[in-house]
């Protein structure tokens, strides 16, 4: 009598045999890798911070960064701690971490409110998202400003205001201004952008409405003089004799010698180019 094919192969506790010998040579190869060694391990506090700021002397931030948060994992109490959540935000941002460097700002802030160097975290902050808007200005220099967001530069203005407001002889308080100012200018330069943007579309209403949003909140920006101009150029459009007649008098005390009443609204650039 033939026997059957299956008669011929391994048996079921042979195969278990097998399978288990082929299971202990893998786990046994496994384990026998090398570990990654961790170098810094045993190092104290002091070691930890030496090295990272060795390593910011260096340029080399991502190292910095991880043994500033080893430094403070391991020691989370005392000064060694508190000055690596000091420099951290530096650090995040000189490594390209925008957003990593404002959460250690704020985290900062909020831990230590009044630690003696708070005032210069506030500067960081504004610093980090003025450089953001300006690093935004030089990518999009050719879009259309209604699709701009300046939420950094608006971010910025806020932090170095608080700065300026609650430490007003603070060292970084004199930059601090001088910033503001160009953020103020920016910003109201952005909104006379976009009222241009609509004038060139013939949507009047919207143009008059960016104006007049320009000129209350910015008054004293530069930008106010066209903003002042595309007001009475809109009322004019829409057939508001009396509004365009009431803001022409205005534009002609505060500019008596304005460049628009004889050059219009064209611009030789490419309209929403600030530089």
């Amino acid at each position: 009598m033939m026997r059957s094919l299956a008669a011929f192969g391994p048996s079921p506790a042979l195969f278990r045999l097998f399978a288990g010998i082929f299971l202990a040579i893998v786990v046994a190869g496994c384990s026998s890798l090398p570990d990654v060694v961790d170098e810094t391990t045993g190092w104290s506090a002091n070691r930890l911070y030496s090295e990272a700021k060795e390593a910011q002397t260096n340029g080399t931030w991502e190292q910095a960064a991880k043994l500033l948060e080893k430094l403070e994992a391991r020691f989370p109490y005392g000064r060694y701690a508190q000055q690596a959540q000091l420099e951290l935000g530096y650090v995040y941002w000189k490594g390209g971490e925008p957003g990593s460097a404002l959460a250690a700002c704020d985290r900062f802030i909020k831990l230590h409110p009044n630690h003696p160097a708070v005032d210069y975290v506030y500067y960081l902050k504004g610093l980090i998202n003025f450089n953001e808007d300006l690093g935004l200005i030089g990518y999009i220099s050719d879009q259309n400003p209604a699709e701009r967001d300046p939420k950094a530069a608006r971010e910025a203005f806020e932090s170095l205001r608080e700065l300026v407001t609650r430490f007003p002889n603070s060292k970084y308080t004199p930059d601090a201004l001088k910033r503001m100012e160009f953020l103020v200018n920016t910003l109201a330069s952005l909104e006379v952008n976009v009222a241009h943007y609509y004038t060139r579309r013939g949507a009047y209403i919207a143009a008059a409405n960016r104006a007049q949003y320009a000129i209350k909140t910015y008054p004293r920006a530069p930008a106010i003089e066209e903003a002042m101009f595309i007001l009475v150029n809109a009322y004019d459009k829409l057939g508001l004799i009396e509004l365009r007649d009431d803001a022409d008098r205005v534009l002609r005390k505060n500019f008596p010698d304005s460049r628009f009443f004889s050059a219009g609204l064209e611009r030789k650039t490419a309209w929403w180019k600030l530089w």
